[in-house]
């Protein structure tokens, strides 16, 4: 693992948790293009000041992780509103009901939904062979297992993107540290990297999860788990590596066995190195 980590944390009035995939080092020698890809927490509160930094970069695309109850109940953010980047809807959990287009919706529509929002999401299935796994491994498998099609959407989101792509749910941790996996996998990104990068966001928890506290569409999940529930660890990536390993031959392995070949990893690594 490359010691010291590079600082690749983005600093927005908006965010607590944003920075970029770029400077990692990868097993051929290389290392990862700067502002291809971030990562990031809820873009709701993103600063007029934030908003000029990104559209610098210049930002293109929004992957958005979040259910439809989390993009409704938390409303319009600022970046809906800046002309030239598309935002892409691709919830990793399993939901009732299907909306064609989900930013079309405008909060007044569905005035009913923040009473029961949790109701919308379907109870998660787990095999037989992920139920001995750790609770957060068991969350990230039932993404694969519910969602394959949004994880490969969003990666060829990624792929086929001009300009920078900000990949993102609610805290940053867990939804989009399985797609940003998968992105430095094939990147050529060494395991033990993206493992740590899984675990940069522990050096900011606190703060988002005071953040997300804020939030009422966030505020109960916050309150009633201790900060240390929240933390990502390391051994949790490792995990989920391992099992992709045993299953599937490794990351590239699942992607291929469920459609995204050799040709879209090659076009995804290039986005990422050329």
């Amino acid at each position: 693992m490359s010691s010291p980590h590079p600082d690749r944390w983005l600093r927005l009035d908006g965010t607590t948790n944003t920075r970029d995939l770029g400077g990692l080092p990868t097993t051929d020698g290389g290392r990862t293009l700067p502002v291809r890809v971030l990562r990031s927490d809820n873009l709701q509160t993103l600063s007029d000041d934030d908003l000029r930094r990104l559209a610098e970069l210049p930002l293109r695309d929004v992957i958005d992780l979040r259910t439809t109850a989390e993009v409704l109940l938390e409303g319009r953010g600022p970046l809906r509103s800046v002309e030239g980047v598309t935002h892409r809807h691709l919830s990793l959990l399993p939901e009732k009901g299907r909306h064609t287009d989900v930013f079309a919706v405008e909060e007044d529509d569905l005035p009913e939904l923040p009473a029961d929002w949790v109701e919308t999401l379907l109870p998660r299935q787990t095999t037989e062979a992920d139920e001995v796994e750790p609770p957060a491994v068991r969350a990230y498998l039932g993404y694969l297992h519910h969602r394959p099609e949004n994880v490969l959407a969003a990666l060829r989101v990624i792929a086929g993107g001009e300009g920078a792509a900000v990949v993102h749910c609610a805290a940053g941790k867990d939804r989009t540290g399985v797609v940003v996996m998968f992105t430095l996998a094939a990147a050529g990104v060494p395991e033990e990297e993206i493992v740590a990068d899984y675990a940069l966001t522990a050096e900011v928890i606190e703060a988002l999860v005071a953040k997300l506290r804020s939030s009422p569409t966030y505020a109960e999940d916050m309150t009633r788990r201790d900060v240390a529930s929240h933390t990502p660890r390391a051994e949790t990536m490792r995990r989920l590596l391992e099992v992709l390993h045993e299953r599937h031959g490794g990351p590239l392995g699942w992607l291929t066995e469920h459609g995204f070949g050799p040709d879209e990893q090659a076009a995804l690594r290039a986005r990422l190195r050329d």
